[in-house]
């Protein structure tokens, strides 16, 4: 709930700042063609992912794009302990099963419905898009204590039964690249839509926050944890911060991601 929460506050909030934005009037050389280039950071109500958008103009205020997307699918009821009875390192989600991500392939429109008005100003643009999701998951191994006396324990790597073994007999999660020879997959399908607000000082940068709706469908439940209830039905709500570059055709050395991260020069004095 504290996570809705958050991202409900980040959504109301750029919703209003445009409103409020202003700045001095930009005398920067406009990129006629507007195609872009960029990256972005997710956090969503269920977990956190990267993407990578490559968007095409087609006319003065719409674009299409392509997106690829990765991320972490999490369970609500994943709540991280440690033993309750020993000392042990760490601490594991218990009941846990699988640890999955998702993978995603989009088609999208974005329509820019407010341009700024200055050089300090916001864009807010709307976005759809959708296509298929492939979920991928991989078993979690445990280090579970069988004691031999009193005083001692063997500690086995194995997968959890929570039938047999309470959350004392878990002594910590095993390497994570344990199991991941037993990757199993999960395709299905999503769609998202929301609010893109563009608040770069530069033409041929982009720096915006987008903020929206999310629902993934997969034909059978993921299953995440033993403990709980799985779901094959992910609705989700997203921050994302994205950067990238305008593609300006008349000048290819600031097309490349790398622009975003070179030093100003200062004007030269004469």
């Amino acid at each position: 709930m504290a996570m809705k929460k958050l991202l409900i506050f980040f959504f109301a909030g750029f919703c209003v700042f445009p409103l409020f934005g202003q700045g001095e009037l930009d005398e920067q050389q406009k990129i006629f063609f507007r195609n872009e280039r960029s990256f972005g950071i997710l956090l969503n109500s269920d977990g956190y992912g990267i993407s990578f958008r490559e968007a095409r103009r087609i006319n003065y205020r719409n674009k299409r794009y392509l997106e690829i997307e990765a991320g972490t699918i999490k369970h609500p009821k994943e709540y991280r302990e440690s033993n309750p009875y020993y000392q042990t390192p760490g601490t594991f989600v218990y009941g846990k099963m699988n640890f999955p991500v998702y993978l995603r392939g989009s088609y999208g429109f974005q329509r820019e419905m407010f341009q700024k008005a200055d050089l300090g100003g916001v864009a807010v643009r709307y976005f759809i898009s959708g296509g298929p999701s492939l979920a991928v998951y991989k078993p979690i191994y445990y280090k579970v204590l069988y004691p031999v006396s009193s005083y001692e324990f063997d500690i086995v790597e194995e997968k959890l039964d929570v039938n047999l073994h309470p959350p004392y007999d878990v002594y910590s999660r095993a390497p994570f690249t344990k199991g991941l020879s037993e990757l199993k997959l999960i395709p299905g399908v999503y769609a998202k839509g929301g609010l893109n607000f563009e608040y770069s000082k530069e033409e041929k940068l982009i720096h915006a926050v987008e903020a929206g709706l999310a629902l993934s469908a997969y034909p059978k439940k993921i299953p995440i944890m033993a403990t709980a209830d799985n779901k094959a039905l992910y609705f989700s709500l997203f921050v994302s911060y994205r950067f990238g570059v305008v593609i300006d055709p008349l000048n290819p050395e600031t097309n490349k991601i790398s622009y975003i991260f070179r030093r100003k020069r200062a004007p030269a004095n004469y």
